[in-house]
């Protein structure tokens, strides 16, 4: 009797995905602890096997540890989101090779569908990883499940113990051995579970994920939310949310940073402001979609009292994904609030009530401007071949870098979407 044939999901995640990235351009970094910093050279955000296995915590300012590191043949990096997000979109491309039906979840992670016998998944799998650490230079993990808790679970596994081979499949299991590993899980190690859960679980006697999966459905939905109950339902092994047919589309767009140097003057950040709503902007289109709103704030140091924010919103009608709309907007919503001699630290804008372009069918029946809605596809068309930056609407096309811009003095090349720092190859 043939095998049956099973649909699953399948998770795939890049192990230690920045330090994974920066490695690819810079052979040396293998088997050295690598960790890579905030905005402005701040904090530990990202850290190798190997710097985990020092000790090294999450958060740690890197004032602190960098003495220690240098003796103990630490290597820094400032976060290169250029080219942390280039890495992610080849990977996600590569998946989709493999299925149709791929939800992003994350910069490093993704849900994909796969069907076939359990033999076919994890063949399937493995060459997933063997192609995107040949092509793409990461190595990843995948964990296959009926859901898509127990795939994240499955992939936490597969990730943690080398004798899977960054491959495990919760079909291999009984229901006996299911049952001990999820005995052995924490309940707040849990996919949307968190710590703040474990400890209300945890006066309820619930420790680990066996227990959570033989609770009462109806009592923990009454007691926590019906996400509480989908867990509790995933884990048994029902799947609560379906993948769609496409990418999931974001509800929020944002893009916001800290400043080297702060920011006192309207000019400034009004430079600030153009940059980083055309940034926003050109993500909006980058996932097909238009907003109808826009949050814009510009915040003081939260360690120098008094603290202040001047921050508004306001919506957009029709819904638009227009660079210079939404520039012309969050300036008029930050500007006017601003307190004269304060020291702005960090900006923002958000963009939402977002729908996606084909939704759009709202006119303004007296707006014969009709080629402005080109100007932003036309901008990402010259970006893409030119390089990031090399136009921009306004105060967004300066070239020279400005005095507030984010301090990265350990910036590795950004070798995928810079034609001058290409990789030299020796």
């Amino acid at each position: 009797m043939p095998a049956p044939s099973l649909s699953r999901f399948a998770l795939v995640d890049v192990n230690s995905c920045f330090a994974a990235c920066e490695r690819i351009f810079d052979p040396s970094l293998e088997g050295r602890p690598v960790v890579v910093l905030s905005n402005n050279d701040g904090c530990v955000v990202a850290r190798s096997a190997e710097a985990k296995a020092l000790g090294i915590p999450m958060g740690e300012p890197w004032f602190r540890l960098q003495a220690w590191a240098d003796k103990h043949g630490v290597a820094a990096r400032s976060s290169n989101y250029e080219l942390y997000g280039d890495i992610s979109g080849r990977i996600m491309a590569m998946l989709r090779r493999f299925s149709d039906q791929v939800e992003v979840y994350s910069i490093d992670e993704a849900f994909i569908r796969l069907s076939g016998t359990v033999e076919e998944l994890a063949t399937t799998s493995r060459e997933i990883r063997r192609r995107i650490l040949h092509d793409i230079g990461v190595p990843v993990s995948v964990g296959i499940a009926p859901t898509r808790t127990l795939a994240k679970l499955a992939s936490h596994g597969a990730k943690k113990s080398p004798a899977l081979h960054g491959v495990a499949c919760t079909d291999w299991y009984t229901d006996e051995q299911m049952g001990r590993i999820l005995t052995s899980t924490p309940v707040g190690d849990l996919w949307g579970v968190g710590r703040r859960g474990a400890k209300r679980l945890a006066g309820l006697g619930i420790d680990n994920a066996c227990q959570l999966r033989d609770s009462d459905t109806k009592t923990m939905r009454r007691r926590f939310s019906v996400n509480m109950a989908h867990t509790i339902l995933e884990l048994r092994g029902h799947a609560c949310i379906d993948i769609g047919d496409h990418d999931a589309v974001r509800q929020q767009v944002m893009f916001s940073r800290s400043f080297s140097t702060p920011v006192t003057s309207p000019s400034e950040m009004q430079q600030v402001l153009s940059i980083y709503a055309q940034n926003a902007s050109r993500r909006l289109r980058g996932q097909g979609s238009v907003a109808g709103a826009v949050y814009a704030w510009a915040q003081t140091a939260w360690a120098t009292p008094p603290m202040h924010t001047a921050a508004a919103a306001c919506e957009i009608t029709p819904r638009t994904a227009d660079p210079a709309l939404l520039t012309k907007a969050a300036c008029q919503l930050v500007l006017p609030r601003m307190l004269e001699g304060r020291r702005y630290v960090r900006a923002g804008v958000s963009l939402t009530d977002i729908a996606q372009t084909r939704d759009q069918v709202v006119l303004d029946l007296f707006d014969t401007d009709t080629p402005a809605a080109q100007v932003g596809s036309l901008l990402d068309q010259v970006n893409d071949r030119l390089g990031r930056g090399a136009i921009g609407l306004g105060m967004a096309g300066l070239q020279a870098p400005p005095d507030w811009q984010m301090k990265r003095e350990m910036l590795s090349p950004r070798a995928t979407t810079h034609w001058e720092e290409l990789a030299v190859a020796r």
